[in-house]
């Protein structure tokens, strides 16, 4: 293959894997892995590789897909085969009929624990070459109000964790679907309009006991159900599946399918509709209806399974395979999105993306990979106990891609001043990264005017031999700071630590945002200004970090150590 068909193959396969971002970086170290002597003349491969990244990055999702499959189809299946890794094998799963769906309701964005069903639903229909929906459950207007701008965030989410969406779905949009079914059960009389007083419902059906309307034909019930469009008041009726009286658990007795809602003010159906199903009758349809065959979701949903079995068992459809796993919960906290959206109205939190939730926006800000997300899900897999996950074991799964691909730069946070007496003028060649030399590296001119951070500064100790990194070596004496020499080999013989500078004359001002929401100001390396946004960096001795925006300051999001 020539070199620039290969660099178009490995382009290819990278902007697949990154939802159709191919990264110069990534490609570069890739290559040179394979064919170390190319490293000669450094400046001009990576030229050619920026121009091949720069016309693969204008494809569609779509080119890019058929492309690698023309050119280089092993490198395809490689990249499949990698998403892949881990999936344990899924019950009853047919090669090319397999459905998965994700449900999310559009209160707000997905977050770590919600996207585990979806990841792993997307990852288990891709793994046996069938379709994965996504399908909006928002037919709660009142109690978990969608929000309009949830819908496109929930989609660029799941896009940006590398689902591959056969169909998009919107249950507010398939009422007459679910009216006509409802009808289907009342004549079935399956189903009955209840306008009984709530608590004395709930009196009887605690007591086993049928109420009034129950024995009521089905001829009776439609008239009611008519009521229900133009008629009744909010309140006055309800639609319920009829079942076992005396089921063992309460809640499955006669549950209610459809309820009125006066003025739901929906994002996208307005007032329209005034007869809303319940997520179990919506949610029993929908599977139906787009032929899913695997249902992946939380253990908290193994009631809501019994209640929907009723529905296709009275109307004679074949229940997908359910299966439950149990919660992910984080070890510093994690909020529901119910909570956390109360928080951000009354101004707690920033926004969504705010570094301190768990929403899949802000691990996206704070500089998460996607592959990282999908393998912390993975790792988790099935299981139906509730996980811990902690945030060293979240970064751990992160660092794994970052690493290799950020290049080091120096920042100093809480700065102080300092001069280095008799210090001559210097140029320090920096390497952008110690494992990887092709990523090049930088030279910056210092004059003895440096920038240490105050922690640094007050640990200073009388007569010890100090090294600014990859620079020179200073002693403290008195109040002074005096030159001592450049070598590193005279540090080595009696040095008490190395520390990480940014020179006076090189500053560029520079904000990080914490993941506790604090700012830390301080300096860095002008090099950094040519940084693009969302680039992952890693400064030393303090942290990884995403270039959020760029300004006359520049503003970085924390990531993790």
């Amino acid at each position: 293959m020539e070199l620039d068909d290969e660099i178009r193959a490995l382009a290819l396969k990278n902007a697949v894997k990154y939802n159709g971002k191919a990264s110069t970086g990534a490609v570069l170290g890739k290559l040179l892995s394979k064919h170390p002597e190319l490293k000669q003349d450094l400046n001009k491969l990576r030229a050619k590789i920026e121009t091949i990244v720069s016309e693969v990055n204008s494809l569609s999702k779509k080119e890019q897909n058929q492309l690698l499959k023309d050119i280089a189809p092993e490198l395809l299946e490689e990249q499949k085969n990698e998403k892949q890794l881990g999936l344990q094998p899924l019950p009853g799963a047919i090669e090319g009929k397999v459905v998965t769906r994700a449900a999310p309701n559009p209160n707000g964005p997905i977050h770590l624990g919600s996207a585990r069903a979806g990841v792993l639903s997307f990852l288990y229909a891709e793994k046996y070459k069938g379709r994965f929906i996504l399908r909006f459950d928002d037919t709660s207007p009142k109690t978990k109000p969608p929000m309009k701008e949830a819908y496109n965030w929930i989609i660029d989410d799941f896009k940006w964790l590398g689902a591959n969406i056969s169909r998009i779905e919107y249950a507010s949009k398939r009422f007459e679907r679910y009216y006509e079914v409802a009808q289907k059960l009342i004549k079935l009389s399956k189903a009955y309009i209840c306008t009984c007083n709530v608590n004395d419902w709930r009196s009887l059906m605690l007591k086993c006991k049928p109420c009034k309307c129950r024995k009521l034909p089905p001829e009776e019930h439609m008239k009611r159900w008519k009521l229900m469009f133009k008629g009744y008041k909010e309140g006055e009726a309800v639609l319920r599946i009829k079942t076992d009286l005396k089921h063992k658990d309460p809640s499955m007795r006669d549950w209610w399918a459809a309820k009125i809602i006066d003025n739901p003010d929906h994002p996208i159906t307005g007032n329209k509709y005034r007869v809303w199903p319940s997520y179990n009758i919506q949610s029993a349809i929908d599977d139906h209806d787009f032929g899913v065959t695997h249902i992946i979701r939380g253990q908290e949903h193994s009631q809501n399974e019994q209640r929907q079995r009723f529905v296709y068992r009275y109307l004679g459809w074949e229940y997908p395979i359910a299966i439950h796993h149990g919660r992910v919960i984080l070890e510093q906290g994690g909020l529901s999105t119910t909570k956390t959206r109360e928080l951000i109205e009354k101004g707690k939190y920033t926004g969504w993306d705010d570094p301190r939730l768990i929403t899949i926006r802000a691990f996206r800000r704070r500089g998460f990979r996607p592959e990282a997300i999908r393998d912390i899900i993975v790792s988790v897999g099935l299981n139906t106990n509730d996980v811990i996950l902690s945030g060293d074991r979240i970064a751990a799964f992160n660092r794994r891609y970052i690493e290799p691909l950020a290049n080091r730069y120096m920042f100093v946070a809480n700065p102080v001043k300092i001069e280095i007496k008799n210090s001559p003028e210097t140029e320090a060649k920096l390497k952008f990264h110690p494992d990887h030399p092709e990523q090049g590296y930088r030279k910056i001119k210092t004059h003895g005017s440096f920038y240490i951070t105050e922690r640094d500064y007050r640990q200073l100790k009388q007569g010890k031999l100090y090294r600014l990194m990859d620079c020179l070596n200073f002693v403290k004496q008195g109040p002074k700071l005096i030159f001592h020499s450049l070598e590193l080999n005279k540090y080595k013989e009696q040095g008490e630590k190395i520390i990480h500078w940014v020179a006076v004359e090189d500053a560029v001002k520079v904000k990080v945002l914490m993941n506790d929401a604090s700012i830390l100001n301080g300096y860095g390396e002008s090099a950094l200004v040519k940084l693009k946004q969302d680039d992952v960096v890693q400064f030393n001795r303090f942290g990884f970090a995403r270039l959020d925006t760029k300004g006359t300051e520049l503003f970085f999001v924390y990531t993790h150590n």
